[in-house]
């Protein structure tokens, strides 16, 4: 059996992310579940930041554009919150775009609208 990465810590992410989807089900929008994912993490004492900001350098210049992550937990995990009928190309493509520009070599990708939560982890 191989390992993941960050397995340990993914494996308690993923448990609060259980949580939240088991007490609250699907249908809220994703700001209710990012406030109860706040509450989890901090329950189980894991730094983290919310809606952290990533310049995006081209060449000599930063571009005008930022990118917002939902989360960045443990300064290396990027969580990404969907409430959609599914997750979709775009949505992991803006998981990998986060990882690029952020350094980081891991994200969850989370959909909140189904019965049993759905993620992701995309690796950089």
């Amino acid at each position: 059996m191989s390992e993941f990465l960050y397995e340990e810590d993914t494996y308690k992410i993923i448990g609060a992310l259980i949580e939240v989807h088991k007490n609250l089900g699907k249908g809220f929008s994703e700001i209710v579940y990012k406030d109860a994912f706040e509450y989890e993490l901090n329950k189980i004492n894991f730094h983290f930041e919310r809606e952290k900001e990533y310049l995006v350098h081209y060449k000599d210049i930063i571009l005008n554009h930022k990118f917002y992550a939902d989360f960045v937990v443990l300064d290396k995990i990027i969580i990404e919150f969907k409430s959609a009928d599914s997750l979709h190309e775009k949505h992991i493509s803006q998981c990998l775009n986060y990882l690029h520009v952020s350094g980081h070599r891991l994200a969850i990708l989370v959909n909140f609208n189904k019965t049993s939560l759905e993620y992701k982890r995309i690796i950089k």
